[in-house]
């Protein structure tokens, strides 16, 4: 299942890569984000028999991933995988992620190492581990040089949403991905839950993805990034957090977001330091993330 917000060509490249892998286009479900750059348009018409959900507005990726999975699940899905538009499997990488559900009963998510498309050298995630220190948790391997120890398999705290198969069995025992996180922090909150519930989570390091990442959202230290990370940070801890949790956070994360805009100011990433920032502070308020609030110009950030 892809969701799509302005994709651009990012989709075909994604989608061929899917039929590579012994798809049928109707079991390619394509969720599109209320696109303004003609991409959903380009998938109809070069992709006919693949299905296509177009929501009205942008409901972020929690919610049109959810409208996909809805769907799968009421087709009769065993399990769904979860790829973002950026995202390119070699021949092989599905199969070889569903067949680790058969040898695994206690398995619910699994996920390939996933690898600069830019730089297939660099590891840009091997699963994740939580740390609630800065943004929470940290990417294991991210930006190393790929190489034996990452091409292993290993249980993680989490996958990375950009790549994700999940069983069937996880959906019906804890439910779906919480929409409100809109995007960023969904995919952690989801395998958290899953492995309270008793699921494990895989990073299957002998497959690999290729992953052009943020390409959505402007790049990793964009301020509109920066800003979601900052509010869903403090809903994830409202989740999940402890007071040992909570200190942690504000002593790696808050506190040091003075320095990180002076800082920033030399390196040029002040204006992401910021969004954090303000983000963090709108969390601390109740406020969530939604399309209005990242639109081009909402912000004198971005």
């Amino acid at each position: 299942m892809v969701v799509n917000w302005n994709g651009g060509d990012h989709n075909r490249a994604c989608i061929a890569s899917l039929l590579a892998q012994g798809l049928q286009p109707s079991q390619i479900l394509f969720v599109d984000n209320a696109s303004s750059d003609g991409s959903r348009e380009r998938v109809a018409a070069e992709h006919p028999g693949v299905p296509i959900l177009a929501n009205t507005s942008n409901t972020g990726f929690g919610h049109g991933s959810n409208l996909g999975i809805e769907r799968a699940l009421g087709e009769g899905a065993h399990a769904v995988f979860l790829v973002n538009n950026d995202v390119v499997l070699p021949p092989g990488t599905l199969e070889g992620l569903s067949a680790r559900f058969a040898v695994r009963a206690e398995l619910g998510i699994v996920g390939p190492r996933i690898l600069y498309a830019r730089d297939p050298a660099r590891v840009w995630a091997a699963g994740g581990t939580l740390t609630f220190r800065q943004n929470l948790s940290t990417l294991r391997g991210h930006g190393a040089p790929d190489g034996p120890r990452f091409r292993e398999r290993v249980d993680v705290d989490y996958v990375a949403g950009c790549a994700m198969l999940v069983r069937r069995a996880v959906f019906e025992r804890i439910g779906l991905l919480d929409g409100r996180y809109f995007a960023y922090h969904e995919d952690l909150d989801f395998c958290i839950t899953a492995r309270a519930a008793g699921f494990a989570v895989e990073c299957d390091g002998t497959l690999a993805a290729l992953h052009d990442a943020h390409a959505s959202t402007g790049g990793g230290y964009s301020p509109r990034r920066k800003y979601m990370m900052g509010v869903n940070s403090v809903w994830f801890l409202r989740r999940h957090g402890t007071p040992l949790r909570w200190a942690r956070f504000v002593a790696f994360d808050v506190l040091p977001l003075p320095l990180l805009v002076v800082g920033g100011l030399v390196s040029g990433r002040w204006r992401g330091a910021l969004a954090k920032a303000l983000g963090t502070w709108h969390g601390a308020l109740g406020r969530r993330v939604d399309a209005a609030a990242i639109e081009a110009g909402a912000s004198r950030l971005w």
